[in-house]
């Protein structure tokens, strides 16, 4: 698959946290903590375990405000894939995968799966890509900083 055709189907970004990867890990996977930064939650770090986020509805993209998740994989401290759906047309995954740098950890966001030739997805790609990008790594790199 070419760039060009990928980058309709996924939004992959990276970004430097200055946090060791135990509490970068924390942040990710500690439900209290995830719900700072992401959205309220029944998460477990157990491979298999079906759990939901819930948000406001986003009407413009017929989002009713419940994620779907299930935990696919799982290396404790390195990485972490969930699967995400809307319950109707979304059917993605989520991958963070954190390596150590210097005194700090590279981590990298993987969310894969969007249609390229749906209008809807797409809208949902850039929002999200522009919320990822813009304030969760942030918010992650908060939460850590207090921990």
């Amino acid at each position: 698959m070419d760039k060009a055709a990928d980058d309709l189907r996924a939004i992959r970004l990276d970004q430097f946290i200055p946090h060791p990867p135990a509490k970068v890990w924390r942040a990710l996977t500690e439900p209290e903590l995830v719900a700072r930064w992401l959205m309220p939650n029944d998460f477990k770090p157990e491979i298999g375990h079906r759990f939901t986020f819930r948000t406001e509805p986003k009407k413009q993209v017929g989002f009713d405000g419940i994620v779907y998740c299930e935990v696919l994989e799982l290396e404790p401290g390195k990485l972490l894939k969930i699967s995400w759906s809307d319950g109707k047309r979304a059917d993605w995954t989520v991958t963070w995968r954190l390596e150590p740098e210097g005194k700090g950890t590279r981590l990298f966001l993987d969310h894969e799966g969007f249609d390229p030739g749906d209008e809807l997805q797409q809208l949902s790609r850039r929002i999200m890509g522009g919320g990822w990008r813009s304030s969760h790594f942030r918010a992650i790199a908060a939460v850590a900083a207090e921990l």
